[in-house]
């Protein structure tokens, strides 16, 4: 008997779009002899849909206005059990913060990827680094801006990130991905531009400093015993990897393996196991590094729950590099749900 799965697209955050591309891959290397699929839409809005329409109008954002094709009240398919399986397409916040994964525990549904503690942590960059300390993971110094506190107190602010990191610094929403509102700042006039950028997405902010290093990406992959893809590396058409050399520049360039002798990749994939199963992380997750250019010392940038699965993303890119292709990684991954579910 075939499986049936929900696939979660769209949502409320400012992945939206990469949302819809991902799924969009997903819905297309699916085993569709193993798996009836339930794909279910979420507006910019927080209305959801069952769509059984064109798998094309999902990516292009057709999908809103196909009215023949979609039927209101996408939740009744989950509130009534009708699915085995939830495979959450959601990245950013209100799919990938533990909101979703609480929503399926209570309904006693298998959900793809981590849990709820695990996915709130890792989505906010401020504590994963809180906690990742405490275990020795080395990573950029930084520090924690709060938007009431920038309020009342923004010259000293600015001084004491001045005073502590120097320039270039990147600016960060806490909680957030595909580079939305994140800069980098080369003196004090961009810093301040920055955290007003920043301050628009979170009411916390993340100032690092930036390591002149190479960005190593690692797919993790597994529930009590997970396994680690060949580390990538990414060559951003820009100074650094934001959303515009991410998903519309074709200058960008992706490596696997990563230009890195084999001890340092051995290294680096073990460090994402570790960070894996420090953040208690089930099923999947893409663990970020950084290696400096001049010490090859790795740090930690950060780990992404629900990693890109768009036709140029890494994560499935990093996997059928290491010999498993997109349609038996989808497998696995509905496996590792079921699995983790029933312990």
């Amino acid at each position: 008997m075939k499986k049936k799965v929900a696939i979660l697209f769209g949502g409320q955050s400012t992945e939206h779009e990469v949302s819809r591309a991902s799924a969009t891959s997903v819905l297309k290397n699916i085993d569709q002899t193993k798996y009836d699929i339930y794909p279910i839409g979420i507006t910019k809005d927080g209305l959801w849909f069952q769509y059984t329409g064109k798998v094309e109008n999902i990516e292009n954002g057709e999908w809103e206005t196909d009215e023949y094709f979609k039927m209101p009240e996408g939740q009744k398919v989950l509130f009534n059990k009708e699915v085995d399986v939830v495979f959450p397409v959601l990245h950013g916040s209100f799919g990938e913060d533990g909101t979703i994964q609480g929503m399926c525990k209570l309904y006693n549904i298998p959900c793809v990827g981590p849990g709820v503690m695990s996915s709130a942590i890792c989505m906010d960059k401020i504590y994963t680094k809180y906690l990742l300390e405490k275990f020795n993971v080395k990573q950029a110094d930084y520090v924690v801006i709060n938007a009431s506190e920038y309020v009342k107190d923004k010259d000293n602010l600015i001084a004491s990130i001045e005073k502590k990191l120097g320039y270039p610094v990147f600016i960060k929403p806490a909680n957030g991905g595909s580079s939305v509102g994140i800069t980098k700042a080369h003196d004090q006039k961009e810093l301040i531009v920055g955290v007003i950028d920043a301050l628009k997405y979170d009411r916390k902010i993340l100032v690092e400093q930036a390591i002149n290093a190479k960005e190593i990406e690692v797919g993790v992959l597994g529930n009590d015993d997970p396994k680690a893809t060949i580390p990538g590396e990414v060559i951003p058409a820009k100074e650094f990897y934001d959303y515009e050399a991410k998903y519309n520049n074709a200058e960008s360039k992706l490596l696997i393996p990563a230009a890195l002798n084999e001890s340092k990749l051995q290294s680096i994939k073990d460090e994402a196991i570790k960070i894996y199963k420090i953040l208690d992380c089930a099923g999947m997750a893409r663990v970020d590094f950084l290696v400096d250019k001049e010490t090859e010392d790795i740090y930690l940038n950060e780990v992404n729950t629900i990693p890109g699965f768009t036709k140029i993303s890494m994560y499935p890119k990093m996997w059928q590099a290491t010999g498993k292709t997109y349609v038996e990684l989808i497998d696995e991954l509905i496996e590792l749900a079921i699995e983790r579910n029933n312990k």
